[in-house]
């Protein structure tokens, strides 16, 4: 006799499967990807395609090693390698890029169980410990394209007295030095836009991130222009949109989906403002990461006559 599957209810059939939620994440970061060779070069196509195949080939080996049932076909270690290498400068070589895949989808994602058991965004965290291991060539980032562009990212030039910074049109655009997926915001929002109409996200999350970001520098610094250049710069838009909204390590209700936004808001500005860190995304995303199963225990409704 074969051993039933046990799992919660409700037990009602979707149209949308966990593969199908990937593509789609996948078709979103398409844009992205382009914006990224375009601007870098073949050097972003390769770190693209490493970070990928070792996201792949990672959790392929570990299931069979750990003898479970193989789940490389569900594409998560394909948007994990995607999203790590679009959160990496230029300047990583090949071997970090591949290192760091494989600390996100073995450490992070299968020696907790695999997709939906991780408790932390794992192509998040893989970018963390490849800063803390190799910061030299992970910060920052140069873009290639003009002279005129500081070799030193915006988000290191906005406050210093005489820097030249892009134009607000450069910074939407991409032309400006940083990761290899978060400069081109044009190319991030027709990803937002294709997940909106595909129902996969809400745009609640990814714009409350992104909306106390602004507000916190308006008010801080007292300028429009100084707030623009803010949520232009860095990997504020990529985080809010692409890893913010992570089903497994957000919140189910949405009360906690709220506070876990502003909660990631709030820290990206502390760290940014007062820290020695220019980035404070990748941070403020792990650290809501580990309190979101707070988050959404504090806000879940009580049934009807229930203690």
């Amino acid at each position: 006799m074969e051993k039933p599957i046990m799992s919660a209810g409700p037990h009602i059939h979707s149209k949308d499967s966990s593969r199908r939620i990937m593509l789609d994440v996948i078709i979103a970061l398409l844009p992205a990807s382009a914006a990224a060779v375009v601007l870098y070069g073949l050097p972003a196509l390769w770190m693209i395609l490493t970070c990928v195949i070792a996201s792949v080939v990672s959790e392929f080996l570990f299931n069979l090693i750990a003898r479970r049932q193989q789940s490389v076909g569900d594409l998560s270690a394909v948007v994990t390698g995607l999203l790590l290498a679009l959160n990496l400068s230029a300047r990583v070589p090949l071997w970090q890029c591949a290192l760091g895949s494989v600390f996100a989808i073995v450490l992070v994602k299968c020696v907790f169980g695999g997709i939906g058991h991780n408790f932390a965004n794992p192509a998040i965290t893989g970018r963390i410990f490849l800063l803390a291991a190799f910061t030299s060539t992970v910060a920052g980032g140069v873009w290639p394209g003009a002279d005129a562009v500081s070799s030193a990212t915006p988000l290191e030039l906005i406050g210093t007295e005489g820097a030249e910074l892009p134009t607000l049109l450069q910074m939407f655009l991409g032309q400006r030095g940083g990761a290899i997926g978060e400069g081109c915001i044009l190319a991030l929002l027709l990803g937002f836009a294709y997940l909106l109409i595909r129902k996969v996200i809400s745009w609640q999350t990814p714009v409350i991130f992104v909306g106390t970001v602004f507000v916190c520098y308006l008010v801080a610094s007292g300028s429009f222009t100084v707030a623009l250049y803010e949520i232009l710069a860095g990997g504020l838009v990529l985080g809010a949109v692409f890893m913010a909204t992570d089903y497994t390590t957000t919140p189910i209700t949405a009360e906690g989906r709220l506070l876990f936004a502003l909660g990631c808001g709030l820290i990206t500005f502390v760290i940014r403002r007062f820290c020695a860190l220019p980035e404070g995304v990748s941070y403020s995303i792990l650290c809501m990461n580990i309190l979101a199963p707070w988050l959404e225990k504090w806000t879940r409704r009580k049934p009807l006559g229930g203690v």
